[in-house]
C-alpha cells in the first residue's frame, strides 16, 4: 500500500516575488551559484527542458535527480516542477514540487513550497529531507537575491 500526501512550507522573503519567479522560471541554472545546497544544475542529455540536479538533500550526501517544469503561471507567480530519476523513482510514484510567490503589502513576500507525493509503499517515509532542502536553499537564495 502506498502513502500519498502534501508537505507545505511558507517562507518570508526579502527579495521581490518577481525576482523569485524570474529566477525559477527563466534562470533556474543560476540557483547553483546562490546556495551551497545545490552542487550542479545542467541540461540533461542536451534536452533544454529537463535539468539534472546534484544537490545535498539529506545526510550530507549528494543526490542526483531530474526536474522539468510542467507549468508556469506568471500572473499567479506559480511554477509546478516534476521531480524524477533513479533516486526518486524507486521510492515515489508521484513527486511534484509547486512553487508560489505571494506579495506582502508591507514589502517583500512569501514563497510557498508544496510537495505532492505518493510513495510506492508504506516502507518509504514522506520526503521531509526534500522539504528541508527547499527551506535551506530558499534562505540562501533570498540572501543572495537581495545583494544583487
Amino acid at each position: 500500500m502506498s502513502l500519498a500526501g502534501k508537505l507545505i512550507i511558507e517562507i518570508g522573503v526579502h527579495a521581490t516575488v518577481a525576482m523569485w519567479f524570474n529566477l525559477l522560471a527563466t534562470h533556474l541554472h543560476h540557483v547553483q551559484n546562490l546556495t551551497d545546497a545545490v552542487l550542479e544544475i545542467k541540461p540533461w542529455h542536451h534536452n533544454q527542458s529537463i535539468n539534472q540536479w546534484t544537490s545535498i538533500i539529506a545526510d550530507g550526501k549528494a543526490t542526483k535527480y531530474l526536474e522539468s517544469i510542467e507549468s508556469a503561471d506568471e500572473e499567479n507567480k506559480t511554477i509546478t516542477f516534476k521531480i524524477f530519476g533513479e533516486d526518486f523513482e524507486h521510492k515515489f510514484k508521484v513527486f511534484k514540487v509547486i512553487f508560489q510567490a505571494i506579495d506582502k503589502d508591507e514589502g517583500g513576500g512569501v514563497i510557498k513550497w508544496i510537495i505532492e507525493y505518493e510513495t510506492k509503499s508504506e516502507e518509504f517515509d514522506p520526503p521531509f529531507g526534500f522539504l528541508e532542502f527547499l527551506y535551506k536553499g530558499s534562505r540562501d537564495v533570498d540572501a543572495n537575491l537581495i545583494k544583487e
